[in-house]
């Protein structure tokens, strides 16, 4: 195998560059709820409605998830950084101490997020160091709010546009 041509830190940095959402997956396998973090995200495909999302490998959330074969998406709202930060936590129960909320889907949720999309796994792929999931969304729910972002390695706030738009050419 070569050398990376990027150096790891560089290609962090970088990809910290990229403003993102912040949701947290949620499943539950052999009766035990699991959940985690995330900001690699994506929209895949509208019809059918699929998305995919990346796991480190060996997480116990990713293992959980593919296990399982269902999982929620749980996309955060700006007044959800502490439950961004409790699931962020690598080994812990990230449900200790919490009501177990379904808000009608098969697994548990994170109550009050903006969003809710309720998946099937549809396909499992390795690539480099993570798990990438695609799911095949079959419910999701919205409610209102504002998201919570995350740039730069640190979460951050989400503005409306409408701030003059900076030419290519000046």
């Amino acid at each position: 195998m070569s050398p990376p041509l990027v150096d790891p830190m560089v290609m962090r940095q970088a990809m910290g560059r990229f403003a993102t959402g912040v949701a947290v997956i949620t499943t539950e396998a052999n009766g035990e709820p699991h959940g985690m973090t995330v900001n690699s995200l994506t929209s895949v495909s509208l019809d059918p409605p699929l998305l995919l999302v990346c796991f480190n490998h060996g997480a116990r959330s990713a293992m959980a998830v593919v296990s399982s074969g269902r999982f929620v998406v749980n996309v955060l709202s700006r007044r959800q950084q502490a439950i961004g930060l409790r699931f962020a936590q690598r080994g812990e129960d990230h449900f200790a101490g919490l009501d177990l909320r379904y808000e009608g889907h098969r697994v548990p949720v994170v109550p009050q997020a903006l969003a809710h999309l309720e998946c099937d796994v549809e396909r499992v792929v390795e690539a480099g160091d993570h798990t990438i999931v695609f799911g095949a969304v079959l419910d999701a729910r919205i409610h209102e709010g504002v998201p919570l972002g995350f740039y730069a390695g640190k979460f951050s706030d989400i503005h409306q546009s409408g701030e003059e738009s900076e030419h290519w050419f000046f």
